[in-house]
This record gives C-alpha cells, sequence and structure tokens, in this order.
C-alpha cells in the first residue's frame, strides 16, 4: 500500500463509494474530491463533503495511517489547519489540528485488489503498459487526455523558458535569440549553436547589425572556423578572418572550439556552415524578433518572419573554399517548423503566462494544433497501437506521454491506465 493508490482511490472515489462512516459514527458523503496538489501543503484542494447535515468546503488530507498526521507534524502546522477531511487506510488514532480542533477521519473502502492489477499493468515487458488497452480508450476521452498532456508539457517548458530569461537579466531578446540559435543546430548540432550564440550577445551584434559581412565574421570567427589559413582557404574567407580579428579585440571575445560542429551524415544544405550564414541573414535582416514572433497567429506568417536568402557567397558554396551550383539557401519550411515548435510555441506560452495573457497562451495551442504531426518512434509506436496523433499537439503530447508516464510506469497518474485499473477492479 502506499499514498499514491489512495490517492488515485480518493480521486476516483466516485468510482468505488460516495458514503462512509467515520469512527465517530457520523456519516460522510464525498461530493467533490477537489484538485490534486503536487506541492507543498494538504493533498488536495477544494474538496466538499458533507458530514451529517453540514457541507464542508476545504482540502484533504490522505495518509497510510491515521497516526502519520502526527508523525508528519500536521498538528503542529497552521497550513493544515483547513483540512476538512482526514482519509486514511487504517484509522489507529483521533488527530488534532494546531488549534486543538478534532479532524474528522475516514477509513476509505476500496477493492484491495487493485494493487495486484496495478503491479501487473505495470510489470508487463510491452512497449507501454496499456498497449493491449488503449485502443479501446473512448477517442473524445483520450483526446482530452492527450490535451492536457500538451499544456502539461508546454507548462514544463513554460519554467524553463523562465530559467533562461533569469540567466540573461531577465531578457527575452537574449534567452530567445539563444534558444532559437539552438534550434537552427537541429539535434546534431544544438550544442554547439547555443554555445555560439551564448559567446556572441545580441548587444555586440546590434552594433554591426548594418554589415552583413561584418555579422558573418563574427558568427563565423566565433564558431572557430577562420583560425585556420588553409590551401582552400579563398579570398571571402581571409576577408572574413581580417573582419573578425578587429571585432574578437574590439569586443574581447572568445571562440568555441571547433571540433564542435559535425557535418557527417547531413544534406550538404543543413551543414552548419549554411546554417550559421542562415542566422547571419536572419540577424542582419530582423530587429526584434522576439515581439514579431509572439505576434505572429500562423506558419505562414512565421515563415515570412524567418525566411532571409543568405549572402551571395552562400549561394554558391556550402564550405568555405569549395564552389558549387549557384542555389538560394533560404531556411526551409521544415526548419521553421522544428524553430516554431522547439522555442517561439513555447516563449509565447511562457510569456502570455507570465504576463497573464490568456490570448498569446490559446494562440500557442492553436499554433501547435495548425503544424503537421511529427514522425518519430514514439508516434510510429501509437501510431501502431491505433492512437494516431492528428497535428503536433497530439504528437507533442503523445512523446510527454511516452517519456513522462510510460516509461516511469506512472499508469497512476495516467487517465488511460487509471480506466484500465478501474475497469479490472469493477470487473473482479
Amino acid at each position: 500500500m502506499t499514498e499514491d493508490i489512495l490517492h488515485f482511490i480518493w480521486k476516483h472515489s466516485s468510482y468505488f463509494s460516495t458514503l462512509y462512516i467515520n469512527s465517530g459514527g457520523r456519516k460522510v458523503e464525498v461530493i467533490a474530491t477537489g484538485e490534486h496538489n503536487n506541492d507543498s501543503g494538504p493533498d488536495f484542494f477544494n474538496a466538499k463533503v458533507k458530514i451529517e447535515d453540514t457541507i464542508w468546503a476545504g482540502n484533504v488530507e490522505i495518509h497510510i495511517n491515521a497516526s502519520d498526521w502526527n508523525k508528519h507534524g500536521h498538528n503542529l502546522d497552521a497550513a493544515y489547519d483547513s483540512v476538512i477531511l482526514h482519509v486514511v487506510a487504517k484509522n489507529d488514532t483521533t488527530v488534532y489540528n494546531s488549534k486543538g480542533d478534532e479532524v474528522t477521519t475516514i477509513e476509505i473502502g476500496y477493492p484491495h485488489n487493485i494493487e495486484q492489477h496495478l503491479q501487473q499493468l505495470i510489470a508487463n515487458e510491452k512497449w507501454i503498459p496499456c498497449a493491449n488497452y488503449i485502443a479501446q480508450f473512448d477517442e473524445f476521452k483520450l483526446k482530452m487526455w492527450l490535451s492536457s498532456i500538451a499544456i502539461e508539457r508546454l507548462e514544463q517548458k513554460t519554467d524553463q523558458v523562465i530559467s533562461w530569461v533569469h540567466d540573461y537579466n531577465n531578457s527575452w531578446e537574449e534567452a530567445f535569440y539563444v534558444s532559437m540559435a539552438r534550434s537552427f543546430g537541429l539535434k546534431i548540432n544544438a550544442l554547439p549553436f547555443e554555445l555560439l550564440a551564448k559567446s556572441t550577445p545580441l548587444k555586440y551584434l546590434g552594433k554591426i547589425k548594418n554589415s552583413k559581412t561584418s555579422i558573418e565574421a563574427t558568427l563565423f570567427g566565433q564558431a572557430g572556423m577562420l583560425n585556420e589559413i588553409t590551401d582552400n582557404t579563398d579570398a571571402y574567407q581571409q576577408s572574413l578572418k581580417k573582419e573578425y580579428d578587429y571585432i574578437r579585440q574590439k569586443y574581447n571575445l572568445t571562440p568555441i572550439p571547433t571540433h564542435l560542429w559535425k557535418f557527417m551524415r547531413l544534406r550538404p544544405v543543413s551543414f552548419p556552415t549554411i546554417r550559421i550564414a542562415q542566422l547571419a541573414s536572419l540577424i542582419q535582416n530582423s530587429s526584434g524578433l522576439f515581439s514579431k514572433c509572439i505576434e505572429a497567429s500562423t506558419l505562414p506568417q512565421l515563415y515570412d518572419l524567418l525566411t532571409h536568402n543568405v549572402s551571395e557567397y552562400w549561394e554558391t558554396h556550402y564550405t568555405f573554399g569549395n564552389e558549387s551550383n549557384t542555389k538560394k539557401k533560404p531556411i526551409g519550411k521544415e526548419t521553421v517548423r522544428i524553430i516554431t515548435l522547439n522555442t517561439i510555441i513555447p516563449f509565447m506560452f511562457a510569456y502570455g503566462k507570465l504576463r497573464n495573457n490568456q490570448h498569446l497562451k490559446d494562440k500557442a495551442l492553436n499554433l501547435l494544433e495548425s503544424i503537421a504531426p511529427e514522425k518519430n518512434s514514439i508516434t510510429k509506436g501509437f501510431d501502431a497501437l491505433g492512437v494516431k496523433a492528428d497535428n503536433a499537439l497530439f504528437s507533442q503530447a503523445l512523446v510527454h506521454l511516452k517519456n513522462n508516464y510510460c516509461d516511469k510506469r506512472k499508469c497512476l497518474f495516467c487517465s488511460i491506465g487509471a480506466n484500465v485499473l478501474l475497469k479490472k477492479a469493477k470487473n473482479s
């Protein structure tokens, strides 16, 4: 027996029983179980129960044994004076709050084989514990659950975004720029792009914004790609190095190690050299990019904001000193989609939450719904089980579900797992 199981039973108490008799012989009827609290304080907020003929509204605390109330110091903590009901598996003592008032305590009844069903569910070795049941789950309820999971994922990303903003002296523009740069690197070059942005603050790029050559010189120099002169070094690379040497000394910049960049198994259009050239073009052509991006409402609007032609040199090169056929190399639609998913939507949602702007939060969710679903091993795995993501909101939710619930066997906290357990308890 664990408190998590008792939390689960209380949360779904209407499925088991709503009427209890406490040790004093008083009738206790559950009207509303309240909101589950995962932070400090009572376990459920804003519950409503009827004790005899009086309806009480307040909080609920749950323990294995009633005596745990005293062991945890709740009898001395005024934060627990709002508890209207103490729910336990074993009522082994009478408990009192810090005011000396007795706290109504009930022993919650439930089918004890639910623990066995839970162990069987989480112990199986299938791709997800409920692999045999998920296709039978009500489609409407599944979409509601996935929507809430998607919001949970954004809430977690919000905490990360706010932490980044704090790290950059509360500058949303700077934090957005670093996150944007990381997205340019996709998975394979995400870290060096992040380090490149961190080593090249926006305040310096802003001073040379009118010159694409100066911006390219700064970014390629900071990327460590202008350190050595080789047989392939051409006049353009030499001119960038000369410009960078001046800028580096003026602003006391330090480049990142060149070896961090990965070219292997990448299409030439995704080489870090091309990505840096695209980032340079974006910085040179965009001012107030953070504000403009969170004002956008559609993916096409973001594509227009982020898509700019690279400099003439990079239209005929993929790497320094190696000429190729002429080709325009703006940021592709897939890259814009990735940047939107990884940076723009999380920042939009976080900014809306911090500013108490529900419109921005809703717009972030609407953007997610408008984007095609991701194709990865997780979405393919769910697809094989009959759960198909219609858009990026649901594909993001499925990734979060797999990583944070299924892999951790947190079936008690999942609507699908709860449904399986409740049905097993009813039928056994």
